[in-house]
């Protein structure tokens, strides 16, 4: 379960950064 969550949240936080790159970009 700690697992998943942690890939959920690493995922969130990729989508997250690449949001903010195409805004800037």
């Amino acid at each position: 379960m700690l697992l998943v969550d942690m890939i959920l949240m690493i995922l969130s936080s990729l989508i997250l950064i690449v949001c903010v790159l195409v805004g800037v970009a």
